[in-house]
């Protein structure tokens, strides 16, 4: 039961939605514009490209804050992948946004931040590397995160860790179905930051 309050706090801290309380600031809506997603990249369309930044740091910070508490506190390797996957789960299912939320790759980062940031370090690149030459988000964000469990395993990570990155992977890739469909067809939007600010 002590461990009852930190899970209770992963997973509503990760249910705020950030990309949506920001965009209000503007009268607009990303659950209602463009992809419909409440992410960064959705964000920025919608509102601007500085609040699409803020709700990419923000959506981080829900699944850094929780889960370096949980290594801070020295807590077993599976309560800490526990509290990872629960704030990944608050994004995904926000109990504020009646269980819609966003796709998890940004609050997954956040996650891993706190567990193996050389992990996160490397996957980076790759996502880089991917958006410079295709400018697609969304292929960067899969083949980022699908390098995630190899990364881990490589780096001899906790077999926990492991786990939860293959969940992790799974669900983003559940999550950006519909992209996948369009990348295959060709149709996927490339990203234009809008000239708001």
């Amino acid at each position: 039961m002590k461990h009852l309050p930190i899970i209770l706090f992963a997973y509503l801290l990760g249910s705020i939605p950030i990309g949506v309380l920001l965009a209000r600031l503007r009268g607009k809506d990303p659950r209602k514009i463009g992809s419909g997603n409440i992410g960064a990249t959705n964000v920025m369309r919608t509102a601007g490209k500085t609040l699409g930044i803020i709700t990419l740091f923000g959506d981080i910070l829900k699944g850094l804050i929780p889960t370096l508490i949980a290594v801070y506190l020295d807590e077993p390797k599976l309560f800490i992948a526990l509290v990872g996957f629960t704030v990944f789960l608050g994004h995904l299912f926000p109990v504020f946004l009646k269980f819609k939320g966003g796709k998890g790759v940004a609050t997954g980062v956040g996650v891993y931040l706190a567990i193996s940031p050389p992990a996160i370090l490397i996957s980076f690149v790759f996502f880089v590397i991917v958006f410079i030459i295709w400018k697609y988000v969304s292929l960067g964000s899969l083949i980022g995160t699908g390098m995630i469990p190899v990364l881990f395993y490589l780096l001899k990570a906790p077999p926990e860790y492991i786990i939860l990155s293959l969940m992790i992977a799974l669900c983003v890739f559940i999550k950006h179905k519909d992209n996948i469909k369009r990348l295959m067809a060709g149709t996927e939007n490339k990203v234009r930051l809008s000239k708001k600010t």
